[in-house]
C-alpha cells in the first residue's frame, strides 16, 4: 500500500515536573493565570505527528512516505527516519528557518502543558498532492499548518484519495466551517475523547451527524480505557496494559500507525484497533515518541500474548 503521511515534523523538548499541576491552579485566579514550574529533567526528542506516525509504521514493516516541510536543522533527523524505513523524498527543506518545535511539560499524573512553534511547518500549505509522482492508496491528514489542513482534504476529494482526518491539536485553531469540510467525505475520522467533544462544539455537529458525514469509520481513543470504533456498529477495543508508564507523548500517533498497518493488511476494524493499541503502549513505556523499538516478530509475539490468536497473528505465521 502506498501510504502518504502529512502533518507536523518537529523537535520535541520534553520536560518533567515532579508534582501535580492541579495543586498549583487557583480556581479564583483563572481570569489571570500566571504559572511557573521548576522542572527537573529536559530531553530533546525527534517528534511531530507525521514523523511519529511514519516511524512506528516503519517499525511495523511499511515504508510510508512523509509529505511535509522542515528547516535547515533537519539533516540528522532525515537520516534517522530513512534508517527506520521512512521515505523522506517528499519532505521539503525550507532555507533560513528552523524545524517546528514542540515544548511539553508533564507532571506525575501524566497531565501535560504544551506549546508549539510553527517554524518551517508554515510552508506545508505550499505542498500539493497534485505534485506526487505516483498514486496514493491512503493518506492521513494529521495536525499541521491550518491552511494545509484545509487544502489537503479538498485535493484528496478531487483526486479520489481516501484520507484519514486527524485534526486533534489543531481543532482549536480551525474554524467550524473548515472542520466540517475536513470531516465531510473523510474515509476515517480519528480523535481522542476530549477532542471529539471539542470537534462537535466547534463544528456545530452532533455525534450522529459526524458519523454520517464520514464515509467508513469514526474512531475515538480514550487513553487507558481503550478506544471506540463506529463503523456501522460500535466496536470497543481495550488498551494494552503497559509494563511501565514513562511518557504519554506520541502515544496517539503510534495508535494511528498501528491502525493504518491493520488497514494495509486488510484486517477488520477490531483487529486494526488492537494493533493500534499495542503500538501505542510501546510508546507509553519509553521517553519520547520515537524512542521505542521492536521487530515485527517481537510485536506479533506480544500481540499474541495479549489478544491470543486472531487474523493478525495468523497472517504472520
Amino acid at each position: 500500500m502506498n501510504i502518504v503521511i502529512t502533518g507536523s515534523i518537529a523537535y520535541d523538548y520534553l520536560m518533567s515536573f515532579p508534582g501535580n499541576f492541579l495543586e498549583h491552579v487557583k480556581p479564583d485566579k483563572l481570569q489571570k493565570l500566571s504559572l511557573s514550574f521548576l522542572v527537573d529533567e529536559m530531553r530533546r526528542q525527534r517528534g511531530g505527528c507525521a514523523a511519529n506516525i511514519a516511524f512506528s509504521l516503519g517499525l511495523l514493516g511499511e515504508r510510508p512516505r512523509v509529505m511535509g516541510t522542515v528547516g535547515q536543522d533537519f539533516s540528522e533527523y532525515r537520516a534517522w527516519l530513512e534508517a527506520h524505513g521512512v521515505d523522506t523524498s517528499t519532505i521539503v527543506t525550507i532555507p533560513d528557518v528552523f524545524t517546528a518545535s514542540f515544548f511539553a511539560t508533564t507532571d506525575q499524573e501524566q497531565n501535560q502543558i504544551a506549546s508549539f512553534y510553527t517554524g518551517a511547518m508554515a510552508h506545508a500549505r505550499e505542498l500539493s498532492f497534485h505534485d506526487l509522482d505516483r498514486p496514493v492508496d491512503l493518506t492521513i491528514i494529521s495536525p499541521n499548518d491550518p491552511e494545509a489542513m484545509l487544502k489537503y482534504p479538498a485535493e484528496c476529494k478531487e483526486l479520489g484519495i481516501p484520507y484519514i482526518y486527524d485534526p486533534s491539536q489543531q481543532i482549536v485553531r480551525m474554524s467550524g466551517d473548515d472542520l466540517r469540510t475536513g470531516v465531510e467525505g473523510a474515509d476515517i475520522l480519528i480523535v481522542n475523547d476530549y477532542e471529539f467533544e471539542m470537534l462537535k462544539e466547534r463544528a456545530g455537529m452532533t455525534a450522529d451527524e459526524i458519523r454520517a458525514a464520514v464515509t467508513r469509520a469514526v474512531i475515538v481513543t480514550r487513553g487507558e480505557q481503550g478506544s471506540v470504533i463506529w463503523a456501522g456498529e460500535e466496536i470497543a477495543v481495550p488498551a494494552v496494559p503497559p509494563e511501565q508508564v514513562l511518557d504519554p507523548t506520541g502515544v496517539g500517533d503510534a495508535f494511528r500507525a498501528g491502525f493504518i498497518k491493520g488497514l494495509s493488511l486488510g484486517m477488520s476494524w477490531e483487529t486494526a484497533g488492537r494493533i493500534g493499541s499495542l503500538a501505542a503502549t510501546y510508546v507509553l513505556e519509553t521517553h519520547g515518541p520515537q524512542a521505542h523499538h521492536y521487530t515485527l516478530e517481537e510485536f506479533v509475539a506480544r500481540y499474541r500474548g495479549v489478544f491470543g490468536e486472531d487474523e493478525f497473528t495468523a497472517a504472520r505465521k
